[in-house]
């Protein structure tokens, strides 16, 4: 179903109020209409002033947005909904620092809010194996000697990049990029993960000026250009993604319509805590809070 603004000012009259952006958030969490999770019953009525529903029946009460990409937020879904609609519609990409600029809001959660965003393409796009014939190698991406490898978050000691593109006759086809583990095989699995789960795909090892390299120099060109290198380690492979989210429809015919897929996607997905994108997975603080500018 098709239901997506078709420019910026159908964008700002149709979800210009905080009820309009809840509906359309309830829409996509109970696509068949509401059910209980406690006793089935499929009728309810709204608590609009705690974007609750309540179950007729037996009273329980569940949130419109819990369990959802805006899990418990406590900015306005008209803010949020503004800041799917900047992230989409930039080409290149909008670093964080940029975001709170053009939203007003502090720094910390326009951060947050870019890997919530990254966090729900990572886990809902470019599950679908390549095909054809596919360039396949791996590059090194980290700190620069230009004096923009400064800051504390910038990837250093270089970490090691896989990447996977569809070679068509007039273009390149679909891209895929992950941050290599440290196992011997990495390389390996990370082929059998994107491609060879399709018959009649076509691997070559890729040289030093076929199309997957191509990808790896926008890659760049995107961290040093939209994020000015500020990517950090642990976060590497959520921009990767959100690289190859963006060049995989950079033929779009409405960036509009990726923002309904955002929208869409998002009741699948709990939105990421604060917490767990601070602290690793030993659940110790990493040494800055926040990366210094992404």
């Amino acid at each position: 179903m098709l239901d997506f603004p078709q420019n910026l000012n159908e964008f700002e009259t149709r979800f210009s109020t905080e009820d309009a952006c809840l509906e359309y958030v309830r829409r996509y969490k109970w696509p068949d209409g509401f059910r209980c999770i406690r006793c089935g019953n499929c009728t309810s009525w709204p608590v609009r002033s705690r974007r609750l529903e309540q179950c007729v029946a037996c009273g329980h009460q569940e949130s419109i947005t819990s369990g959802t990409l805006f899990h418990q937020t406590r900015k306005p879904l008209r803010l949020w909904f503004r800041a799917i609609s900047l992230w989409v519609a930039s080409k290149r990409g909008l670093s964080s620092l940029e975001l709170s600029r053009q939203l007003g809001v502090h720094y910390e959660t326009a951060w947050h809010w870019s890997h919530r965003l990254r966090a729900t393409i990572s886990r809902s796009f470019g599950q679908v194996p390549l095909e054809g014939v596919v360039d396949v190698d791996e590059t090194s991406l980290g700190a620069t000697t230009d004096g923009a490898a400064h800051a504390a978050s910038v990837v250093n000691p270089p970490a090691e990049v896989a990447g996977a593109v569809e070679v068509q006759a007039k273009h390149l086809g679909r891209v895929r990029l992950d941050h290599l583990g440290l196992e011997d095989d990495s390389i390996h699995r990370f082929v059998f993960e994107t491609t060879v789960s399709r018959r009649g795909t076509a691997f070559r090892r890729s040289g030093a000026h076929t199309q997957i390299q191509r990808v790896f120099t926008l890659v760049k060109r995107a961290f040093l250009g939209t994020f000015h290198g500020a990517v950090s380690r642990k976060h590497l492979h959520a921009y990767l993604h959100e690289f190859q989210f963006r060049f995989n429809r950079r033929r779009a015919g409405s960036r509009w319509l990726l923002f309904q897929r955002i929208v869409a996607a998002a009741p699948r997905l709990q939105g990421l805590t604060m917490r767990a994108l601070t602290h690793n997975s030993w659940g110790v603080p990493e040494p800055t809070r926040y990366p210094s500018l992404n």
